[in-house]
C-alpha cells in the first residue's frame, strides 16, 4: 500500500469518527451551530501547520462586535461602494475582514472596513450572513496600536485612494510613538521623502498650535538709519487711511 493510499484511509477514519460530531450539530438551531462551529475552527487550528496564517481559522463574529478603527485613511467612492455591495450579494464573501479583539469581547477592524459596512448596512447581505461577519484575527504578537495602524496602511495602499489628512496623522502618531522615519518608511511602504512630507503637513501645524498672531506686521523705522524722509501729508488732504468717514481707523 503506498503512503498516499495509506494517509487516504486515515483520513477516511478520522472524518468518520467526526460524523456523531456532526450529527450533534444538526440537533442545534443556526446560531448555537455557528458558534459551536466557530469553536471547532478555533481547535482544529491549534493543530494546524498553518495556524501562523490568519485565514487559517476564520470566524462568524456576531456584527455588533465588530467595530471600525479611528484611523483608516481609505476611502472608497459610491460607485466603488455599491460595486463591492454587489460583489458581495452576489458572489458571497471571498475575502475576510481581518480584525484585532479588543475589550468586552469586541473586534477592531485592521482592513475590510468597507466589507463590515457591507455586512452591517446591506439588508440583503446582513441576512444571508444571519448577521455574522467573517473575521480573521491578525497575529497576537502584533498588539500595539501602532502595529495595526501600520497593517492597515500596508492592507490600504494599493487599492484605496488614502486623504493627505488623513495619511499625515498617522504617520505623525506613529513618530509621537516613537516610531523612527526609518520604522515608518519601512513598514508602510513609503520612500523617506514621502514621509518627510507627511509628518511636515501635520507637524507645521501643530508646531504652531498654540502660538497667536496679529492680524498684519507692524513696520517700523528709523530715518536717520535709513536716510528716508516721509513727508507729511498735504494740508486740507485727509490720510488714505484713517479719513473721516473711517471713524475706527480702519480703512482697509
Amino acid at each position: 500500500m503506498s503512503e498516499e493510499q495509506q494517509l487516504d484511509l486515515l483520513c477516511q477514519d478520522i472524518l468518520a469518527a467526526a460524523e456523531e460530531v456532526f450529527a450533534r450539530l444538526a440537533d442545534l438551531d443556526d446560531d448555537a451551530r455557528i458558534d459551536v462551529i466557530n469553536a471547532l475552527r478555533a481547535r482544529l487550528s491549534e493543530h494546524s501547520p498553518m495556524r501562523g496564517e490568519p485565514v487559517d481559522c476564520v470566524q462568524w463574529v456576531r456584527a455588533e462586535k465588530v467595530q471600525a478603527n479611528d484611523y483608516n485613511p481609505n476611502i472608497v467612492a459610491p460607485p466603488e461602494m455599491k460595486l463591492l455591495e454587489k460583489s458581495i450579494t452576489d458572489d458571497g464573501y471571498t475575502q475576510p475582514i481581518v480584525g484585532w479583539p479588543i475589550a468586552d469581547g469586541h473586534i477592531e477592524v485592521v482592513d475590510g472596513f468597507h466589507r463590515h459596512r457591507v455586512g452591517k448596512e446591506s439588508k440583503k447581505v446582513a441576512k444571508r450572513v444571519r448577521g455574522r461577519l467573517p473575521v480573521a484575527l491578525i497575529q497576537p504578537e502584533r498588539s500595539e496600536r501602532s502595529d495595526r495602524m501600520a497593517a492597515t496602511i500596508r492592507h490600504n495602499r494599493a487599492r484605496g485612494v488614502h486623504t493627505v489628512d488623513g495619511m499625515s496623522e498617522i504617520v505623525l502618531d506613529l513618530a509621537r510613538r516613537g516610531k523612527t522615519d526609518a520604522w515608518i518608511g519601512e513598514h508602510l511602504g513609503m520612500d523617506a521623502d514621502e514621509v518627510l512630507r507627511l509628518r511636515q503637513t501635520q507637524g507645521l501645524a501643530e508646531l504652531f498650535a498654540d502660538e497667536e498672531f496679529s492680524e498684519a506686521w507692524e513696520v517700523s523705522y528709523d530715518p536717520e538709519a535709513t536716510g528716508v524722509q516721509v513727508p507729511d501729508s498735504p494740508a486740507g488732504l485727509d490720510d488714505p487711511f484713517t479719513g473721516p468717514d473711517d471713524p475706527q481707523g480702519d480703512g482697509r
